[in-house]
């Protein structure tokens, strides 16, 4: 990880859907200030507005200026190599815009910026679940399915800006009644997104009950013993452990953390790496599964990281 501007306040800005949320650390990553504010819903220009106005907000309730604080960004999507324009945003009004120059431009300094996944799995690594360890993959299920990859302290962007983007890869080793999987908005049919996410834990329970309830009423009800949604928890954690099981044959990580709104189902770290273990290719599976240590405070501190520590 790079070592400069080590004394500045580090500003990690995570630039979410429906929120955009400001963190303020010192050198040692305690918290000095940290506020929220309502995205503005499909608006470019306003959306970069706020930002600053919040940046500008921050550094005056700190009593510092641009000299004395660094700005890190995560959020959806990423730069596209080929254009320097975000893609793959769900924010759609980010697609196609020069997102990181625009920034730069408007607060007049320069500005780091990664994917949300990669904020949350660089915040686990610095600080987190998975600072004793040197190869750490974050997990994000909540909405959608994504994921970073953190090696020795240092976010692994990829050739082309989509290390960790496993929940667009196929469902491992699919069942016949998983086939051809359910459509995903990538134009494809039976990605990882399209099971393991909220929505996609919903669709399979309607699809299997006949009951149509949220993720999150699902989980609710079957801690209070409902069978149908105990059943739809079960084929939630074998998938997971099937999807994840990939990911540990390709990148032989020391530790998954897992985060998002899915991450608080706590027989998740009992069962998948119980069913994991049949499809990793070792006798012997020393991936530790945990859940996160600043749960969904770990994608703006991971923003902040990106200036280093």
């Amino acid at each position: 990880m790079r070592e400069e501007n080590t004394n500045r306040t580090r500003i990690g800005i995570d630039l979410g859907g429906t929120k955009i949320e400001l963190i303020a650390l010192d050198a040692d990553g305690s918290e000095l200030l940290r506020f929220r504010q309502r995205t503005p819903a499909g608006d470019y220009l306003q959306t970069i507005k706020t930002v600053v106005d919040m940046v500008r907000g921050a550094e005056s309730r700190l009593c510092m200026n641009r000299e004395n604080s660094t700005v890190g960004i995560g959020t959806p999507g990423a730069t596209s190599f080929k254009s320097g324009l975000m893609k793959n945003c769900n924010s759609t009004c980010l697609n196609g815009q020069s997102l990181q120059q625009d920034l730069e431009l408007a607060l007049a300094r320069p500005v780091r910026m990664s994917n949300d996944a990669n904020c949350f799995a660089l915040s686990e690594a610095v600080d987190g679940a998975g600072k004793a360890y040197d190869v750490l993959f974050g997990v994000i299920i909540g909405t959608g399915v994504g994921g970073g990859l953190v090696v020795h302290g240092s976010v692994l962007d990829g050739a082309n800006h989509i290390a960790g983007e496993w929940g667009h890869n196929p469902l491992l080793y699919p069942e016949t009644c998983e086939l051809p999987g359910p459509d995903c908005y990538c134009g494809r049919a039976g990605c990882i997104e399209t099971w393991l996410s909220g929505p996609g834990m919903a669709a399979d329970h309607l699809r299997v009950s006949g009951c149509n309830i949220t993720a999150e009423q699902i989980v609710k009800q079957a801690e209070a013993g409902d069978l149908d949604c105990s059943q739809t928890i079960d084929r939630y954690c074998d998938r997971l452990a099937r999807s994840l099981a990939g990911v540990v044959n390709i990148l032989d990580p020391d530790v998954i953390v897992l985060g998002g709104g899915l991450s608080n189902i706590a027989q998740l770290y009992e069962q998948v790496p119980e069913i994991w273990q049949q499809y990793i290719f070792s006798d012997e599976v020393r991936t530790q599964l945990l859940p996160p240590a600043f749960g969904d405070s770990s994608g703006v501190r991971g923003a902040a990281w990106l200036w280093g520590r």
